[in-house]
C-alpha cells in the first residue's frame, strides 16, 4: 500500500474502544481474548506494516477489568509485550498476590476459642473489632506496583499512543457511580442520572478502589473535589458500562464480557440444587447481579439504538450529532460456574471454611461454584479460562478481523 494511501487510512480509521467488564478471577478470561487479538494482528501483517501500538486507543475498565485496562494502557507503544506481560502473570497467579488468607484462618481458629467461652464475649468483640471486610488485599496494592507503571501514561498520551484511559468506582459516601479518567486532549466531564465522570489523574489507589468487591475487600478512599469518598467495586450500580468509552470519543467499541451473555433457558444451571442455599450459593448469586448482569443490558440497548438511527434517512442522520455505533462483544461461550467448580479446592483453606466447607462435600461445591469463581486468582483456574478467551476469540476470527479492518492475506 503507497506510504499516502497508508496514512490516509489510518486517519479515516474510526477511533477504537475497549471495554474491559469486572469479575475477579473471571478477568483472566480477557487477557486469554487480548492474547488472541495480538496474534490475529501479527497475522494480518507484511513487513513494512508493523505498528507496535495497542489498536485500541481508549481503554476503559471496571472491577478486575480495571486493573487490566490500566496494565494495557501503560504498555500502549507496546501492545504485544503488554499482553505477554500480563498473560505472564495471569498464567502464574496465587491468591496470595491479592489478599491474605492466613489472617482469615487466625481470626477463624481465634472465633472457635471465643464461641467455648460464651456468644455474648463473642459478639462484644467482633463489635469492639469492627472489621471493614471478610479479605485484606494489601498483597495486591504490591502486585499493582510492578504490573502497572502508572508514571508511563503522560509520555504514552504525549506521543499519541493513548487518547484515555478510564476506570470506574461506586462511592459509598454519595452512592454515585463514578468514572475516573484521564485523557490526551481536555475532555468535559458528564454527568448522568446517578452517575458522573471526574478528569484525574489515574493512581493505584483509583485501582484498589475500583476493584473492592463489596464486603469482600475493604473500600478505598479518594479525593474529590476537595473531600474524601470511598469508594468500592465499579460494578455495582453500572447501568453503562460502555457508556465512558463512548464520552471519551470511542466510535466504535470491543467489548470483553466475563459471563455468557445469553444462558440457554434449556440448560440447568451447575448451582440448580434442592435445599436451602449456602452462604456460598447466595454470595455467588450476589456477585453475579452485580458483575454480569450490566454488560448484557447496555449491548441490547446498544443495538436498539443502531436499529433506529438505520431507520432514519441518512441526509436527516448526518444533520445530527447521532452515529450508529460498531459493536464487537466476545463473552464465555462456558459457563465459568462450570469451570469454577472443578476448581474449588485449590482455593485458601480459610476462605472454604468461611463460605461452608467448600470443597468438603460435592454439594457445596457447585452450589459455591460462582462465588469461588471470582476469588479464585489460582494458576489451574486462571489458565483454562485464558485459553477458552483464546478459542472463543479465534472462532470469532472473521468478525474480529472485519471488526479491525485486518486481512490476514495482507491486502
Amino acid at each position: 500500500m503507497p506510504l499516502a494511501r497508508q496514512a490516509h487510512a489510518a486517519q479515516a480509521a474510526p477511533v477504537t474502544g475497549l471495554v474491559l467488564t469486572g469479575g475477579g478471577a473471571r478477568a483472566a478470561y480477557q487477557v486469554g481474548v487480548l492474547e488472541a487479538i495480538a496474534r490475529l494482528r501479527r497475522q494480518s501483517r507484511r513487513p513494512g506494516r508493523a505498528d507496535a501500538s495497542a489498536p485500541f486507543p481508549i481503554i476503559t475498565g471496571t472491577s478486575a477489568g480495571a486493573i487490566n485496562a490500566a496494565a494495557l494502557a501503560c504498555g500502549a507503544d507496546d501492545f504485544d509485550r503488554a499482553v505477554l506481560r500480563m498473560a505472564r502473570v495471569w498464567r502464574r497467579f496465587h491468591a496470595d498476590q491479592v489478599y491474605r488468607a492466613d489472617s482469615l484462618a487466625m481470626l477463624d481458629a481465634a472465633a472457635r476459642w471465643r464461641l467455648l467461652l460464651g456468644v455474648g464475649q463473642l459478639i462484644t468483640r467482633w463489635l469492639r473489632i469492627r472489621p471493614r471486610s471478610l479479605l485484606d488485599n494489601a498483597p495486591l496494592a504490591e502486585l499493582l506496583a510492578h504490573l502497572v507503571p502508572l508514571e508511563r501514561l503522560p509520555s504514552l498520551m504525549a506521543t499519541g499512543h493513548l487518547r484515555a484511559l478510564a476506570v470506574t468506582a461506586s462511592s459509598y459516601s454519595s452512592g454515585e457511580h463514578v468514572t475516573f479518567y484521564d485523557s490526551a486532549a481536555p475532555i468535559a466531564p458528564w454527568v448522568r442520572s446517578q452517575r458522573s465522570a471526574v478528569p484525574d489523574r489515574i493512581t493505584h489507589a483509583h485501582l484498589m478502589a475500583s476493584s473492592a468487591i463489596p464486603f469482600i475487600f475493604p473500600a478505598a478512599a479518594l479525593p474529590i473535589q476537595g473531600r474524601a469518598e470511598y469508594f468500592g467495586d465499579g460494578s455495582m450500580r453500572q447501568t453503562a458500562p460502555m457508556a465512558a468509552a463512548i464520552h471519551l470519543g470511542a466510535e466504535r467499541i470491543l467489548a470483553i464480557g466475563a459471563g455468557r451473555m445469553h444462558e440457554p433457558r434449556s440448560e440447568v444451571p451447575p448451582n440448580a440444587l434442592t435445599g436451602y442455599p449456602s452462604v456460598a450459593q447466595i454470595a455467588g448469586h450476589a456477585l453475579s447481579s452485580i458483575f454480569l448482569d450490566a454488560l448484557a443490558v447496555d449491548v441490547e440497548r446498544l443495538r436498539r439504538i443502531n436499529h433506529t438511527l438505520s431507520l432514519i434517512p441518512p441526509e436527516a442522520r448526518h444533520a445530527s450529532t447521532l452515529r450508529p455505533l460498531d459493536l464487537l462483544v466476545i463473552s464465555p461461550s462456558q459457563r465459568i460456574d462450570a469451570i469454577a467448580a472443578r476448581h474449588v479446592d485449590a482455593l485458601p483453606g480459610a476462605v472454604r471454611r468461611l463460605f461452608g466447607g467448600l470443597a468438603a462435600d460435592p454439594s457445596a461445591t457447585v452450589k459455591g461454584a460462582a462465588f469461588a469463581s471470582y476469588l479464585l486468582f489460582e494458576s489451574r483456574f486462571t489458565r483454562e479460562l485464558m485459553a477458552l478467551g483464546r478459542a472463543d476469540t479465534l472462532r470469532q476470527r472473521a468478525e474480529v478481523e472485519r471488526f479491525f479492518g485486518w486481512d490476514a492475506a495482507g491486502d
